[in-house]
């Protein structure tokens, strides 16, 4: 669909129109964010297309059409498919060699997994190797209940940075600001990197590391933009 719009504006909903007419999610319903900023941020995702929209230029549209269509209806439902990543967080498997690696997850995950055990009273199981190993029950319950708590616009955001990242922990911590998108990039990342820079960067892999980054970017700052 090509633009066909002039002006783009916000009511005191914070309802987004073009040229008057209200913009609509794919079920229908009026695209109102529940905040001043992500609002403005998602009314000027409107003003910025020219020609044929590209709904990958328009992520913070994306996040919050999924929030009302998708989330909103059952947001506990969602809530416990991102709660389900703690069964088998990628903080918590570490290589056990070269030594250069082991060292490396040490220092960016212990930090996120000694935080999680602080803030919520848990024990993390960490394993050396790929076997699964199953986390204690409380453990679960309590990071579960960390997630299901959030409301449908926060799943949205948290969304892209849990499975992205495979990891609850990282996206817990960064939506409670323990942790910086940086921080949590790096270490959500880091096996990747290390083999690239062990074996070079294929350009295939490097493209879709672009489109994780923009994705996590965009989960990044819907949180921002709802505090």
């Amino acid at each position: 669909m090509k633009r066909f719009w002039t002006n783009v504006t916000l009511d005191d909903t914070r309802a987004v129109f073009l040229d008057g007419k209200p913009v609509r999610t794919p079920g229908r319903v009026p695209l109102a964010p529940p905040t001043d900023g992500l609002a403005e941020a998602v009314a000027e995702e409107w003003r910025a297309v020219e020609g044929e929209i590209d709904p990958r230029a328009m992520p913070l549209t994306g996040l919050a059409n999924a929030a009302i269509d998708r989330i909103s209806p059952d947001p506990a439902l969602f809530a416990q498919g991102l709660a389900a990543y703690a069964e088998s967080d990628l903080l918590c498997y570490r290589a056990d060699s070269p030594d250069d690696l082991v060292a490396r997850q040490a220092a960016a995950w212990d930090p996120l997994i000694d935080w999680a055990r602080l803030r919520y009273d848990v024990h993390v199981e960490v394993v050396t190797g790929i076997l699964h190993r199953a986390q204690p029950a409380a453990t679960l319950q309590r990071l579960g209940d960390a997630i299901a708590v959030r409301g449908a616009y926060e799943l949205a955001a948290l969304s892209p940075i849990v499975t992205i990242g495979g990891s609850l922990i990282a996206a817990l911590a960064l939506a409670e600001q323990a942790a910086t998108p940086e921080q949590v990039w790096d270490a959500v990342t880091l096996d990747e990197d290390y083999q690239a820079e062990r074996w070079g960067r294929d350009p295939l892999a490097e493209a879709g590391i672009a489109t994780r980054r923009r994705d996590f970017g965009a989960g990044v700052r819907m949180l921002e933009l709802l505090r």
